[in-house]
């Protein structure tokens, strides 16, 4: 396969990715944020900005998901792509890291589990918009 294109990445701890609306969305783990991305130039249209490390991102039915994991917690939050605040927290049990973050564009979200080589499976709940 050929590379069609390169575009810089937002940032150097990229956590993950996800296309909505003509973007990209990027997850920065370290840094605590996500970037929507123009695809054709690279460059950041918007930041979010979270209080909790960004382990991955996903798009699904108009709604920004992401995953976060620090110290034993972990969740899964909705999102409002224009003010950044959270919408929605779906805790994960303590220790249950979550690693990548991939809809099935209907009531189910996947993870990966952290350290442990396992893969989760969670109900995505009914939403006020749906």
């Amino acid at each position: 396969a050929r590379a069609l294109a390169t575009i810089a990445a937002p940032t150097d701890d990229s956590s993950g990715l996800a296309w909505a609306d003509g973007s990209l969305w990027v997850g920065a783990y370290r840094n605590r944020k996500i970037h929507q991305v123009d695809p054709a130039s690279g460059a950041v249209l918007r930041t979010i900005d979270s209080d909790r490390f960004v382990t991955g991102v996903t798009w699904v039915d108009g709604e920004l998901w992401h995953g976060t994991w620090e110290g034993d917690a972990s969740e899964l939050r909705r999102v409002d792509p224009a003010s950044g605040e959270v919408r929605e927290r779906l805790e994960m049990p303590a220790g249950a890291g979550v690693s990548g973050l991939e809809s099935d564009g209907a009531d189910r979200f996947f993870c990966g589990g952290g350290t442990r080589a396992t893969l989760r499976v969670v109900r995505r709940p009914a939403s006020v918009a749906r």
